[in-house]
């Protein structure tokens, strides 16, 4: 079965190699970084910071609320529950699948490869019937010899085909030519190499038991034969976390002498920290948020959360809404019809807060109670969709003079 596995695994790949082998090389192994670890899309996720950060910006992406709206002549928008490509997009792009589990794989992707790929399957009416993610290792964009845009894709078996670019919805990060977007796991290849190595340290040592390594002292010779059988057994007795702080028995006079310096003593912990800092930056997320409490406060965690929102979520989500929109749309429907992430919900704050903008909101007669109810998952009221506004605002002559209205003297 591994057998078999490895097959299907090289038949899967066959089409990367075609055309250029050394670029593809590069993507399946990585890059070997001075650290001298290979930092690819797949072992990078093995780092605990680089897994955090993308969990943290996937999921936060897929539990946005994902809706259709239609601009309203007079202004404004409404929701279109009614519009074919409202359950798609809400509900399920597919019969396998969630919205939520599509497009927390399409924020993962983007966060790893730096390029999302969905296949866009329509029916006979030109509308969209099915989405389904891609994984971008198995999607390459090209140009034909006329500069006509495609993609070439694999399936399971190897077999590659060509769609147009209307068959897919490709959402791609920062990159060389606004075409193809750049990934993040390369361009940090050696911060993330160095926290892999630094694990790998961190791993290796506890595996010796957690003490310092060192040499035993024998007044006497012994022979090649001797030595080995001797360090075998220290191994397989002291040896692993299991066996850490056993009581050692040393005979004929034997002693044992440390050599390895303490682990915080060679900066490990201080490297690793850096690492994880580092990382929080690239990907541009709080380091609360991947549970990085050393310079976080009850103080500052609110606004840090608002920033997370503002600086790092919404350049992303404009990145997915402007491609689906142009993607998922009859061209017909474009100006009318539009897809937008609901993220008011996150932006809510605190309690006293929210209620604090809730009443200059319906004092100042630019929301109703119904909207503001309606924020909050509550039911409306008779009568609450009235705009309301204070008229007693005057100016103190007025009032000095005993009309505050502004009426006849």
């Amino acid at each position: 079965m591994r057998i078999n596995r490895l097959l299907q695994g090289f038949r899967n790949l066959r089409f990367l190699f075609s055309e250029d082998p050394q670029k593809w090389y590069l993507a399946l192994n990585g890059n070997t970084v001075s650290s001298g670890v290979n930092v690819n899309e797949d072992s990078a996720l093995r780092l605990a910071a680089v897994y955090s950060c993308v969990r943290v910006l996937a999921e936060s992406v897929a539990q946005l609320p994902l809706k259709v709206y239609e601009r309203l002549p007079s202004g404004g928008k409404r929701e279109a529950c009614d519009h074919p490509l409202y359950p798609l997009v809400h509900d399920r792009p597919n019969d396998e699948m969630t919205s939520f589990n599509w497009r927390e794989a399409s924020m993962g992707h983007l966060c790893t490869w730096g390029n999302s790929y969905s296949f866009v399957d329509y029916g006979g009416d030109g509308r969209v019937r099915a989405i389904k993610p891609l994984l971008p290792s198995r999607v390459r964009p090209k140009r034909t010899d006329k500069g006509v845009l495609v993609y070439e894709v694999a399936d399971e078996k190897g077999q590659k085909a060509v769609y147009l670019k209307e068959q897919i919805l490709h959402v791609a990060g920062l990159g060389y030519d606004g075409l193809i977007g750049y990934s993040p796991i390369r361009m940090a290849a050696e911060s993330i190499g160095t926290g892999l190595a630094a694990a790998q340290f961190q791993g290796k040592f506890f595996a010796n038991g957690a003490m310092p390594a060192g040499v035993l002292e024998h007044k006497g010779t012994l022979g090649k034969e001797a030595q080995a059988r001797l360090k075998d057994s220290w191994e397989r007795i002291h040896k692993g976390v299991d066996n850490a702080h056993k009581v050692a028995v040393l005979e004929e006079g034997m002693t044992y002498k440390s050599i390895t310096i303490n682990p915080v003593d060679a900066q490990l912990l201080e490297s690793m920290k850096l690492s994880r800092s580092e990382i929080a930056g690239i990907y541009r997320v709080p380091a609360h948020l991947i549970n990085d409490l050393e310079k976080a406060t009850f103080s500052n965690i609110d606004q840090l959360s608002l920033e997370f929102v503002m600086y790092t979520l919404s350049p992303w989500l404009a990145r997915l809404e402007q491609a689906m929109n142009w993607r998922l749309f009859l061209p017909s429907e474009r100006p009318r019809y539009f897809v937008e992430f609901v993220v008011d919900g996150l932006l809510r704050g605190d309690t006293k807060s929210r209620n604090e903008a809730h009443r200059t909101a319906i004092m100042g007669g630019w929301k109703s109670i119904n909207e503001v109810r309606a924020e909050e998952n509550m039911a409306p009221i008779e009568g609450g969709d009235e705009h309301f506004m204070q008229s007693a605002f005057t100016t103190v002559g007025r009032i000095v003079n005993g009309d505050p209205q502004g009426g006849g003297r």
